[in-house]
């Protein structure tokens, strides 16, 4: 036996999404909540002018079809890629730092000037990374198979 997951024999697809504008993006930004990463998982290209995350994506859109079977919850990793990156700026994160692990709890579009504008990531323990994109281009992409979440648990938020 094997510890991957499902895909639900063959039903599921691994998620490809693209967000072009602030409604796609906040789709993404509910699949991506709560997911984690090591501060060494994630890349700025300054030349191809991309800036790109490994997530372990808790699987949001299988927690109800886990809990109706009675089986474990699912995590994947997943590539999160933002396109036409012109600067990044953090704040409580350590870039490169493979012992710090953090969490992802949401993604936020403000507009600015002709399609330009920030991309905001909101880390657990007030952190953030603020990213000045030329337009909106957000790439989420499941890359391994899913694997039973190592917590065994759906993660909760204040008010559950």
């Amino acid at each position: 036996m094997t510890d991957d997951a499902t895909f639900e024999e063959g039903a599921e697809r691994p998620l490809r999404l693209r967000a072009l504008d602030s409604d796609d993006l906040a789709v993404i930004s509910g699949l991506v909540q709560d997911a984690v990463f090591p501060g060494n998982e994630m890349r700025w290209d300054r030349t191809r002018r991309r800036f790109a995350l490994l997530l372990n994506r808790f699987r949001w859109e299988d927690s109800e079809r886990a809990e109706a079977r009675g089986r474990a919850y699912e995590r994947v990793q997943s590539v999160l890629a933002f396109e036409d990156v012109l600067a990044v700026q953090s704040q409580g994160v350590a870039p490169g730092d493979a012992e710090t692990v953090l969490s992802l709890l949401s993604l936020a579009f403000e507009p600015g000037e002709d399609g330009t504008g920030h991309v905001v990531l909101m880390l657990a323990g007030d952190g953030a990374i603020r990213l000045h994109v030329e337009a909106l281009e957000v790439v989420l992409r499941d890359v391994t198979r899913p694997y039973i979440a190592p917590s065994g648990d759906k993660p909760r938020h204040p008010g559950d």
